[in-house]
C-alpha cells in the first residue's frame, strides 16, 4: 500500500515507542492521530514530530477502558481527518509484580492491565472498523511483547495480555479480512525508553546476554516493521519479535 496521503492513529503516542512509530509513519507519507492519557506534553511532541516531516499531526485524550471514551475518540479522529486508514494499538499498562507474589496481583490490577491492554484494542479496532474496511485496505497494527510468547515480564496479568492480544491479532486477521490486515509486533527489551530506564541494569544485561545479536530491540526497528506491515498487501495475522535475537522467541 502506499502510505502518501493516508491517515494513521497510533494509541499511546505520549510513550516512546508510539512516538517512534508516528515519526515513521509520517516519514512515509502518512497523517497522524496520537492519543494519551495524561501526558498530553509528551502527546504534543509527538504531533509536532509528525508536522515537522510535513504531515498533519492531531492529539486526542483517550482512556481506552472507557467505551465512552473510545466513542468520543474515534469521532474526533475521523471528524479531523475525514478517514482512517491505519490503527496502531500501542498504549498498554503495567506494573511490575514477581510471577511468585499471587496475592499482590489483585483482581483489580488484573482488571486495569486486561482491559487496556487486552480490550481496548478490541474496542477500538471494533469500533474503527467500518472505517478502516471503506476503502479496502485498511491496517491494524497490534503492538505486544515478547512475554506473550514466553513467561516473564513485569507480571503474570501483564504476559496474559499479550499473549491475548497476539491470539486476538490472529482473530482479527480472520475476522476482518479481505479489506484489513492484522498484524502484531512482540518486541522484548526496548532500551532507551522510560520504560526501560526503570529496569535494574542487571536484568538488562542479562538481557543481551541471552540474545543471539548481544543487543537488545530499538524504537526504530519497531517503528520501521509498523511501516511495513502498513507497506505489505499479503501479510495478515503474523507476529514478529524485535528483541535482538532471543532463542526463546525463535519459533
Amino acid at each position: 500500500m502506499d502510505l502518501n496521503g493516508k491517515v494513521a492513529f497510533v494509541t499511546g503516542g505520549s510513550g516512546d515507542i508510539g512516538k517512534a512509530i508516528a515519526e515513521a509513519l509520517a516519514a512515509s507519507g502518512t497523517d497522524v492521530a496520537v492519543s494519551y492519557v495524561g501526558d498530553a506534553g509528551r502527546a504534543g511532541a509527538a504531533v509536532e514530530a509528525v508536522r515537522r516531516a510535513g504531515r498533519q499531526g492531531h492529539a486526542v485524550q483517550l482512556d481506552q477502558r472507557d467505551p465512552k471514551s473510545i466513542d468520543l475518540c474515534v469521532e474526533e479522529v475521523i471528524g479531523h481527518f475525514r478517514r482512517i486508514d491505519i490503527l496502531v494499538n500501542n498504549a498498554a499498562w503495567n506494573i511490575g509484580i514477581p510471577f511468585s507474589e499471587l496475592d499482590a496481583l489483585t483482581p483489580d490490577i488484573w482488571d486495569r492491565i486486561l482491559e487496556t491492554n487486552l480490550r481496548g484494542p478490541f474496542l477500538l479496532s471494533r469500533a474503527f472498523a467500518s472505517e478502516l474496511r471503506r476503502h479496502k485496505a485498511g491496517r491494524i497494527i497490534n503492538i505486544a511483547s515478547l512475554a506473550g510468547l514466553a513467561p516473564g515480564g513485569s507480571s503474570i496479568a501483564y504476559a496474559a495480555s499479550k499473549s491475548a492480544l497476539i491470539h486476538l491479532t490472529h482473530c482479527l486477521a480472520v475476522a476482518l479480512a479481505p479489506d484489513v490486515t492484522v498484524n502484531c509486533i512482540a518486541p522484548g527489551l526496548v532500551e532507551g525508553t522510560r520504560m526501560a530506564e526503570r529496569v535494574p541494569e542487571a536484568m538488562k544485561q542479562l538481557a543481551r546476554a541471552q540474545t543471539v545479536l548481544g543487543r537488545t530491540g530499538s524504537v526504530d526497528d519497531i517503528a520501521q516493521m509498523a511501516v511495513t506491515y502498513c507497506r505489505a498487501d499479503s501479510v495478515t495475522g503474523q507476529t514478529v519479535v524485535v528483541d535482538g535475537g532471543a532463542p526463546i522467541a525463535m519459533r
